[in-house]
């Protein structure tokens, strides 16, 4: 029995001076199906966390909760944000994006009035801030629409409403209203159709009579927004900025 006993005092040796493996980061995204990410067969409709998951380095965990078609009020009942609350730890982010469900009265099962929609995101701030996690507001970002030639608004109560919250709240704040907006601007009314989820009947099979959809992003639309929203972490001096992804140099 003395080997054993020996093998095993040993072993217990080396485990004491084994450091645990560091918990990563926790980046959680909660919103709705602008940010979501997508079945196979409603591909090529991206949603933009699905791209801003890759912008992190490896003690960066990105855990994309955002569902389609949710609101803040359906977000609650669903019982899709108590698990986040649940888990969150010191040092976490909480990325915050609602509007494009809440906003719509014809949708009576996710449409949330003005007073409500702030008090739920007043909960979510609160709660995350309970577990010393880092809440992070977003606008919601735009739709595309022009008008002569102008990309305009498209959420005119709602990202209001965001901005005053952020103000109220003192926390993070990035109005991807506002920059999408621009960036739409940017490609003109024609090009910037190449963002948002419109295909030609016969273009793909997941849409054989064709899609236009100026809501719901293309991948290449996807990676735009994620950068805006990376663009602004960086412009927050966040300390999730410092964990962005370096790219290789080739020697």
């Amino acid at each position: 029995m003395k080997p054993y006993f020996f093998a095993l005092a040993a072993v217990l040796f080396l485990t004491a001076f084994i450091t645990p493996a560091k918990r990563k980061t926790k980046v959680y995204l909660i919103g709705d199906s602008t940010i979501s990410i997508k079945e196979v067969k409603a591909y090529p409709e991206t949603g933009w966390g699905m791209p801003f998951a890759y912008f992190f380095d490896s003690t960066i965990e990105v855990d994309n909760r955002a569902k389609n078609g949710r609101s803040t009020r359906t977000f609650i009942s669903e019982n899709l944000w108590q698990p986040v609350a649940d888990a969150l730890q010191e040092g976490d982010y909480v990325f915050i994006q609602f509007g494009h469900n809440d906003e719509s009265k014809e949708k009576v099962d996710r449409y949330t009035t003005p007073e409500q929609y702030k008090a739920n995101i007043t909960r979510f701030v609160n709660e995350a801030r309970t577990k010393k996690a880092i809440p992070i507001l977003l606008t919601p970002v735009s739709r595309r629409k022009f008008v002569n030639g102008t990309a305009v608004e498209t959420h005119e109560v709602y990202s209001p409403l965001v901005r005053e919250l952020a103000k109220t709240l003192n926390t993070p704040f990035i109005d991807l209203d506002k920059t999408s907006q621009a960036l739409y601007q940017q490609f003109g009314e024609e090009t910037s159709k190449l963002l948002f989820l419109q295909v030609a009947p016969g273009e793909h099979p997941n849409y054989p009579e064709g899609k236009i959809d100026n809501t719901h992003f293309s991948e290449l639309g996807a990676r735009k927004i994620a950068q805006l929203v990376l663009a602004d972490v960086k412009q927050l001096n966040l300390d999730l900025s410092n964990h962005i992804r370096q790219p290789e140099i080739k020697k």
